[in-house]
Order: structure tokens, then C-alpha cells, then sequence
């Protein structure tokens, strides 16, 4: 007598195909839900800068009533400065924050990553402890610097620190980065008479694509959004960013603009949008895999 195999069957495992679906659409249902609860205000912002005047603080609809563009043309011309002024002074700005920390950044991270030098370890540990400290107990001394030798009113203290690799914490995400590309490529292009210098130029930047861009679209929208920064050491309207026009919209006696100051505030969002989508990808990539061995 051959004992055959029993098979045991469980009613109901399977889940029906309509509870899957309702699932599927009570999932997505919240998440879409999520997501016009969290993009409201963005949206109410640019329906407001659509609406007229008066019915910019008595209705919370993302439709406006009635379509005008006219607090973008009071925005972009409506100050003593043209907004356009304001946003070439923060393109400069930026720009050339994002060039001195991609350069600065990567060389003094491609040092503390790949040269031997006496105090590597205590000078790298120093650096981090620099992350520690708050940007307004700096503030002071760096003013009396910058007033000392002649930079106030002018976008030097805004632009020059970048070049000196000041932004520590970019230093440290190189860093890890570059820890993960294999020391191998560096002792192959040795024995072919390679300095620290070619390999850096011809090997480490080539391979180190996302976390450089990583930096640069965090340099880019930091700069562009810092209002700090510009409000102390820039006076002259001339010479304002974003930030400081968007403020200028407001006054304390109660003469405010709010339909221009909406329209320039979503127009000042436009270059942030373009950026981050431009290096999307390599920005995702590069936070994915710093510090990971390859």
C-alpha cells in the first residue's frame, strides 16, 4: 500500500481580483490626495498672482475669478529697479557660487580623500567640526573682514568664500564619494607618469559626474534662495537679489503690492524648477551612491 501524497487546500488564500483593484484605487486615492493637500499652497500662489487685488485674501480657490497679468507687469515694473536687475544680480551670484564650490570643493576633498600629507586626519576632523557651528557666530567677524577691506555694498563676500572650499559639508560628501571610486585607477595612471593633478583632471572629475552635480544644485538653489547673506552686505537696490526685491513689496506703513509681490515670487521659483530638472537624474544618482563601494 503506497501512502500518496496529501495536498492540503486553503479556501480563500488567494486574494480576489477585485479586492486588489479597490486596494489599487483607495492607495492611489490617498496619494493623490496627499499630494494636492502638500502642492495647495503652490497652487493658491499662482492663482493669486492671476487674481485681481481684492480678491486675493477673500478666497481660498485655486481658479481665479477673473485672469490679469497685471501685477506681473506691476512686478517686473512697478520698484524704482527693473525685477529684471534683481534677477541678473542672483544669476551672477549663483552661478558663480556653483563654479567656486564644484571647483574649490573638489580639490580640497580630493586631497583629504587621495594625498598623504602630515595632519590629514586632524585637519579633516577640524573641517567637520566646522558643520557645527552656526552661520551667525561667523557673522560678525566675517563683516568686520569684509567692511575692513573695502567688499561691503558689492557681491564679493557672497561670491569669494566659495572659491576658498568654505562650504564644508559639500567637502564631506566628495569626499565619501570619492573614497568609493577603486585606488586602482590612481596607481595605473602613476605607473604611466601620471601627477596628482592629471588624475584628478582626467580621472577622479570624469568618474565623479553625480556628486559634483549634486553640489552644484544644492550651491545653485541655496544661493538663489539665501536672503540673509544679501541683506547684509548688499545697500544699493542696484544691487539686490530675488530675495531682497521680493521684500521690497511689503512696507510697514501698509502700502503693499501683494498681487506683485505673488507674481514675482512665482516667477522667481521658475529657475529653481529649471535646474533641478535639467540634473534630476545625476542628482538622484549621486545622493544614491556616495559613499558606496562600486
Amino acid at each position: 500500500m503506497t501512502d500518496a501524497p496529501m495536498k492540503l487546500t486553503v479556501v480563500g488564500a488567494e486574494t480576489p481580483l477585485w479586492r486588489k483593484r479597490m486596494m489599487s484605487v483607495i492607495s492611489h486615492g490617498l496619494l493623490i490626495g496627499a499630494s494636492i493637500l502638500m502642492l495647495y499652497p503652490l497652487l493658491w500662489l499662482l492663482a493669486a498672482s492671476f487674481r485681481p487685488e481684492n480678491e486675493i485674501f477673500t478666497s481660498a480657490s485655486i481658479i481665479p475669478s477673473a485672469w490679469s497679468l497685471d501685477a506681473y507687469f506691476r512686478g517686473w515694473n512697478g520698484l524704482r529697479t527693473s525685477f529684471g536687475v534683481f534677477f541678473t544680480n542672483s544669476f551672477i551670484i549663483s552661478i558663480a557660487s556653483v563654479i567656486g564650490n564644484v571647483m574649490a570643493c573638489s580639490l580640497a576633498a580630493y586631497a583629504f580623500a587621495r594625498l598623504e600629507f602630515r595632519g590629514r586626519k586632524i585637519w579633516f576632523a577640524l573641517m567637520l567640526m566646522t558643520l557645527m557651528l552656526p552661520y551667525q557666530v561667523t557673522l560678525i567677524p566675517q563683516y568686520v573682514l569684509f567692511r575692513q577691506i573695502g567688499w561691503v555694498d558689492t557681491f564679493l563676500p557672497l561670491i569669494v568664500p566659495k572659491f576658498l572650499a568654505a562650504d564644508a559639508f559639500f567637502i564631506f560628501l566628495m569626499v565619501q564619494f570619492f573614497r568609493g571610486i577603486p585606488r586602482e585607477l590612481d596607481e595605473a595612471a602613476m605607473m604611466d607618469g601620471a601627477g596628482p593633478w592629471r588624475i584628478y583632471w582626467k580621472i577622479i572629475l570624469p568618474l565623479s559626474t553625480p556628486v559634483l552635480a549634486t553640489a552644484a544644485i544644492f550651491t545653485f538653489i541655496w544661493t538663489w534662495d539665501d536672503f540673509f547673506g544679501p541683506l547684509i552686505y548688499l545697500n544699493r537696490m542696484s544691487d539686490y537679489t530675488v530675495m531682497l526685491g521680493l521684500r521690497t513689496f511689503t512696507d510697514s506703513t501698509g502700502l503693499s503690492d501683494y498681487g506683485g509681490l505673488f507674481a514675482m515670487s512665482v516667477l522667481s521659483l521658475v529657475p529653481i524648477f529649471v535646474f533641478f530638472l535639467m540634473f534630476q537624474r545625476l542628482l538622484i544618482e549621486g545622493i544614491a551612491t556616495t559613499g558606496m563601494k562600486r
